[in-house]
């Protein structure tokens, strides 16, 4: 699924955060290893639909397989919850994502899509608004601070979707949102010393230019689409400039494509994650099955010992 060359760079990669943990070092370097020739599975949880296994039991029930990650949110505020329920995967043998629907001081989805920042006074310290929003954000670093004291990694994927601008990140631009996420980075890195982190800079199905944080603030570039597809057009403008050789994540997707479309479409991403609750049951049943038994899906069963 890859040249030669590509693989090469690959294998040289390593994470952004010299100082990263033993553990998420050495899921990096799994993912490494695998890409291009297997894909993860993954799956995003819901919490509001009885269990918060709802998608897990799901998957199960229909595949005989689990995934071999869970995709979390921090949305409204739900830090114990997350953490409580990353560690139960982690302990499970499986891997864990967190994105986080937020506003810039708080809250959840629609606040994620209806606050409109001035960015000037945002990314200036000492202003009302840059206050507010770090104080946030510290909020989700206490958070993942536990998982980190826990020896759990995270790959983490805050701003998603930032240059399709619906939410209030992508808003101002390019530019902009390279300083927001910079930011947050030295902070969760430097001052919290979040050491667990792999960092998944998720843009959307897109990719437009004038976004990219730079090599030494990402550790796996990615896409999303809702299309059906492999999310091929999203490949090609990532790999157009992923010099560095940084895994590819198909970071959500509603009805994920036959396995084959994915070989011959030349794209066998990192892992795909399918989007929770109608979105999961709305894939054809028959496929899902093919999918998640394919010998180029790896499930929860098929993980490595990470610690």
């Amino acid at each position: 699924m890859i040249t030669k060359n590509t693989a090469e760079t690959i294998a040289k990669a390593s994470l952004s955060n010299p100082d990263a943990s033993r553990t998420a070092a050495g899921v990096y370097e799994y993912l490494l290893e695998n890409y291009g020739r297997v894909m993860l599975s993954c799956q995003q949880e819901s919490t509001w639909m009885g269990s918060p296994d709802y998608e897990m039991d799901y998957i199960k029930e229909t595949t005989g397989r689990l995934p071999a990650m869970r995709g979390l949110d921090f949305i409204s505020g739900d830090f114990e919850g997350v953490v409580k329920r990353a560690g139960e995967w982690w302990q499970r043998g499986g891997l864990v994502t967190i994105c986080w629907h937020t506003g810039i001081e708080g809250k959840g989805y629609q606040e994620s899509q209806e606050d409109m920042p001035d960015f000037d006074r945002l990314l200036t310290p000492g202003t009302h608004k840059h206050n507010a929003m770090v104080a946030n954000w510290d909020l989700a670093a206490g958070a993942l601070g536990k998982l980190r004291d826990a020896g759990i990694p995270v790959l983490w994927r805050p701003f998603h979707e930032f240059d399709g601008k619906w939410f209030w990140w992508g808003k101002g631009g390019g530019e902009s949102f390279v300083r927001l996420w910079r930011m947050m980075y030295d902070r969760y890195t430097n001052e919290f010393g979040l050491n667990n982190l792999i960092w998944v800079l998720g843009y959307s199905g897109e990719v437009e230019e004038g976004w990219y944080v730079g090599d030494d603030y990402c550790d796996i570039i990615g896409s999303d689409t809702y299309d059906n597809t492999t999310n091929r057009k999203g490949w090609k403008k990532l790999e157009a400039f992923n010099t560095a050789g940084k895994p590819m994540a198909f970071h959500e997707c509603g009805n994920v494509p036959p396995m084959e479309n994915f070989v011959n479409d030349g794209c066998l991403w990192s892992w795909f994650m399918i989007w929770h609750t109608d979105y999961i049951k709305n894939n054809d049943v028959e496929n899902l099955k093919a999918v998640y038994n394919s010998d180029l899906v790896i499930t929860l069963d098929q993980l490595p010992t990470f610690v």
